[in-house]
């Protein structure tokens, strides 16, 4: 499977929260994190998503946010993965920033601004956060 979202995590469902129009699908990655995505209820449904179902969910660069120094506040933003800066590849406008989290991976697309006021910088720690809405989920065979 050849996609464009950066971010492409493998897991199994854990659990699924049925609702009329939508779904909350909680994943457990390869690396043991966990996940959440909303798809809508008839996604659900065509994908054949139950629980040990294996997917892989994918979040395009631009969706995550990285925040720092954010010790006691809280995110609406369902999916929050801590880990530390390991590469940061400087653009013209934006910076491609890289977050090891406990071994995930996580891609995030920030303007060079933001990244010099956050002080971004490999080694800092950082949090990677995305909304459940933004991850898109495929099923594997």
């Amino acid at each position: 499977m050849q996609s464009s979202a950066r971010n492409q995590f493998k897991g199994s469902v854990s659990h699924i929260s049925h609702g009329i129009v939508t779904d909350e699908v909680q994943i457990r990655t390869e690396h043991n994190a966990e996940l959440v995505a909303t798809i809508t209820h008839g996604s659900a449904v065509s994908l054949g998503l139950k629980a040990g179902s294996t997917v892989i969910a994918m979040v395009k660069a631009p969706s995550v946010m990285v925040v720092t120094n954010c010790e006691g506040v809280r995110f609406s933003a369902r999916n929050q993965l801590n880990g530390k800066i390991t590469r940061i590849k400087p653009g013209a406008v934006n910076a491609e920033v890289t977050i090891d989290a406990q071994g995930l991976q996580v891609v995030a697309m920030v303007t060079q601004e933001s990244t010099e006021n956050l002080g971004l910088a490999v080694g800092r720690t950082a949090t990677a956060l995305f909304k459940a809405s933004q991850v898109v989920l495929a099923v594997l065979p």
